[in-house]
C-alpha cells in the first residue's frame, strides 16, 4: 500500500512505539511503511535511534497510521517520553532473541502513567527463535503484562526481514485503532511541538500530535514557549505528506507557521489559541509512586515532569502527609519552571534527575490552584473549583476545567447561596441609604446583575430605592389597556413620556422597539418559547413563534427580541434556543 494514497474518509490514528533498546521497533516501522523512521546519520551509522522518528500508512481501506517512533536505550528516555505523551495508543515491542527487558519494563509503566488504555504487542525477530523459545518469551510477556492494559492485548510474532506476521499485525492494528476511541474535539486545539525546523520557501515548521480541537490554515494562534507567549498565524497545513485546509484532532500534523522564527521554537513549547486556555506555573495533581522505586517521594529531591512532548524541571510539594511511600497514590503541588498550558485530566511521568529514575506519574488535577498547600484539597470537581472561588466568570470556568456551565447570574456560575447572599446585603445596604437612595454607581458589577433579583427594590433617577408600599401608578389606566391588549397593545397616545418611563422602571410594563407591553405578555410569552422547545429541541424560528402566540411581525420581533435580552432565549443563526432563564415548567 502507497504512503501516498489516502482518501478524506480515512481514519488516521496515531500510534507510538515503545520498547527496549535493539529489539528492532524501528526496523518494525520500516517494514511496515517502507519509511525509515531513523532520521540522522548517526542513528543509522549506530543501528540506534536517538530521536523520535516518523512514518505512516495505510493499514486497511478505511484506517491509515501514523508511527511516533521512540528510542529505547535508557540515556534517551527523556526523548522516548516527547514521544508518546500526546498519543493514545501503542506499538509495543519485545524482541523473540532477549525477552523481557529493564528498558521494557520502564517503558510499559510509563505508557501506563501517561493512561495509555490500547495496544498491540510485537514479538520482533520471530525468526531466530525455535518455536519452544518463542513460546517461553509468549509466556513471559503474558506473566509481565498482567494486571495491566496490555492484558488482553493481542500478540503477533513477526519477523522484519521475512515479513512473516507483518500482515496479521497490521490487520490487529487496524482492529485497535478502530475500536478506539475517537479523539475529544471540545474546540481546544492544542499542538505539544516535538519537531521544529526551517523548511526552504516556507520558514517555521513545527509538527506535533493535534488534540482537543481543529485548526485552520489562516488561524490566528500562540505558540507558548520558556519566553512567553508568541502570536503567529498558520500559514500552511500538512498531514501525511499532503496539504489540507483543516485538520482535525489525533493526527499527525505539520504547520507552517509566519511571524516567528524557528531558532525562537523548542521541543516543549505548544501551539494553542491563548483565549481557550489558563497558562500556569503552579498545579496540583495526583502523583503514583511506583512500586519498583526504593524509597519514598518527598519534597527532597531534583524533579523533572513529562507533559506533552516537554520536560519541566518542577519543585514538589506533597498536599497532606510529607511523603508517597512506593506503590501507593497521593496529592502533590508542582511549581514548574514556566508557564504551560494543561487541563484537568492531562497526564504527565515523574522522573528524579538525582537517580536518574522514572519515581511515577499522575494526573492534572487542579491548573491554578487558589488555597494553600496546607488547606487544598484537590479533585477533579468542577464544584470544588466553583465552591473555592465563591463566584467565577463563565469563561474562566471553561477554561480552568475544561467544562461550560450554564451562569446562575449574569455571566457568573456562583457556589450555593452566593447570590441570596448578595440580594439581602444589597437590600440591607439600600435600606440604610439615607434619601434620594443608594447611587447606582456606586454598586459593583455583581450587585448590578443581582439587582434584577431585588424585587423589594427600584432604580430611579440614578438610584436605587426601596419599592414604595403604595404605588400611585400602578391603577394607571394604559396598565389595563396594555394587559387586555396582550401581545398587541396599544399605542401610548397622550400619556406623559415621564410617566411611561416610571412604569418601565416598575416593571409594570416592558418598552422594547417603541412598543409597550404589559409585564404579563413577557411572562406568557416566555411559557410559550418554553413550549416551543420542548416541542422542538433544536430551536423555533420566529414564524412558529408568531404562529404560536397568535401576534403580527410588528410586535413579534420586539417579543422575540425582549425574551432575547432577558436570557429566556438566545439567537443561534434563524433559530432561538434555550437561554439561561428558559421557565422549566
Amino acid at each position: 500500500m502507497s504512503n501516498a494514497e489516502h482518501a478524506d474518509d480515512v481514519m488516521t490514528r496515531v500510534v507510538a512505539t515503545a520498547g527496549h533498546v535493539d529489539h528492532g521497533k524501528s526496523s518494525l516501522v520500516r517494514a511496515l511503511t517502507g519509511t525509515d523512521p531513523d532520521r540522522f546519520e548517526e542513528e543509522k551509522r549506530r543501528g540506534l535511534t536517538i530521536d523520535l522518528g516518523f512514518a505512516h500508512t495505510l493499514l486497511a481501506d478505511d484506517v491509515g497510521v501514523s508511527f511516533v517512533d521512540v528510542p529505547g536505550h535508557t540515556r534517551f528516555v527523556r526523548n522516548m517520553l516527547a514521544g508518546v505523551g500526546a498519543v493514545e495508543t501503542c506499538l509495543f515491542v519485545v524482541a523473540a532473541t532477549e525477552g523481557w527487558k529493564p528498558q521494557t519494563e520502564e517503558h510499559l509503566r510509563i505508557l501506563e502513567l501517561l493512561g495509555i488504555r490500547h495496544g498491540v504487542i510485537a514479538l520482533t525477530k520471530s525468526d531466530l527463535v525455535d518455536d519452544e523459545w518463542r513460546e517461553i518469551v509468549e509466556l513471559e510477556i503474558a506473566d509481565r503484562v498482567s494486571g495491566t492494559f496490555l492484558e488482553a492485548a493481542p500478540l503477533i510474532a513477526v519477523s522484519s526481514v521475512t515479513g512473516a506476521g507483518l500482515e496479521a499485525l497490521r490487520n490487529e492494528l487496524a482492529s485497535m485503532l478502530r475500536a478506539a476511541p475517537s479523539p475529544a474535539d471540545n474546540a481546544r486545539p492544542r499542538l505539544w511541538i516535538d519537531r521544529v525546523f526551517a523548511a526552504r520557501g516556507s520558514g517555521t515548521v513545527v509538527t506535533g500530535t493535534l488534540t482537543g480541537g481543529p485548526l485552520a490554515s489562516g488561524d490566528q494562534v500562540e505558540v507558548l514557549t520558556e519566553r512567553g507567549v508568541l502570536p503567529v498565524r498558520v500559514r500552511a497545513i500538512q498531514t501525511l505528506g499532503r496539504a489540507v485546509n483543516e485538520i482535525g484532532p489525533g493526527h499527525r500534523v505539520a504547520l507552517n507557521l509566519s511571524g516567528v522564527e524557528h531558532s525562537d521554537l523548542a521541543r516543549g513549547d505548544v501551539v494553542i489559541v491563548h483565549a481557550r486556555w489558563r497558562p500556569s506555573r503552579r498545579v496540583d495533581a495526583s502523583l503514583t509512586v511506583l512500586a519498583s522505586v526504593d524509597h519514598d517521594v518527598s519534597r527532597r529531591g531534583a524533579y523533572v515532569a513529562y507533559i506533552g512532548s516537554g520536560e519541566f524541571p518542577v519543585r514538589l510539594r506533597v498536599l497532606g502527609p510529607d511523603a508517597i511511600t512506593p506503590a501507593s497514590t497521593g496529592n502533590v503541588r508542582l511549581h514548574l519552571s514556566r508557564e504551560v498550558a494543561l487541563l484537568p485530566g492531562d497526564r504527565f511521568v515523574l522522573r528524579e534527575s538525582g537517580r536518574n529514575e522514572t519515581v511515577g506519574g499522575g494526573e492534572i488535577l487542579d491548573v491554578a490552584p487558589i488555597r494553600s498547600a496546607a488547606r487544598a484539597r484537590p479533585d477533579r470537581s468542577v464544584d470544588r473549583v466553583i465552591a473555592e472561588r465563591r463566584w467565577v466568570h463563565v469563561d474562566e470556568l471553561e477554561a480552568l476545567t475544561g467544562e461550560r456551565r450554564t451562569p446562575t447570574l449574569g455571566s457568573w456560575v456562583t457556589a450555593p447561596g452566593e447570590v441570596d447572599d448578595v440580594v439581602a446585603a444589597l437590600v440591607a445596604r439600600v435600606t440604610a441609604a439615607p434619601a434620594p437612595g443608594l447611587d447606582l454607581a456606586a454598586l459593583d458589577e455583581r450587585q448590578r446583575a443581582a439587582l434584577a433579583l431585588a424585587t423589594s427594590l427600584e432604580v430611579a433617577d440614578g438610584y436605587v430605592r426601596p419599592v414604595a408600599e403604595r404605588d400611585e401608578l400602578a391603577d394607571h389606566p394604559f396598565i389595563a389597556a396594555a394587559r387586555s391588549g396582550g401581545f398587541a397593545p396599544p399605542a401610548p397616545e397622550g400619556i406623559d413620556r415621564g410617566v411611561l418611563r416610571a412604569l418601565v422602571r416598575r416593571g409594570m410594563l416592558v418598552e422594547r422597539d417603541g412598543i409597550f407591553f404589559h409585564i404579563d405578555a413577557i411572562d406568557t410569552a416566555s411559557r410559550i418559547a418554553a413550549d416551543l422547545l420542548r416541542e422542538h429541541p433544536g430551536g423555533f424560528t420566529v414564524a412558529q413563534f408568531r404562529d404560536a402566540t397568535g401576534a403580527s411581525r410588528k410586535y413579534v420581533l420586539p417579543l422575540v427580541g425582549e425574551l432575547d435580552a432577558r436570557g429566556v432565549t438566545r439567537r443561534r443563526d434563524d433559530l432561538r434556543i434555550g437561554g439561561p432563564r428558559l421557565p422549566t415548567a
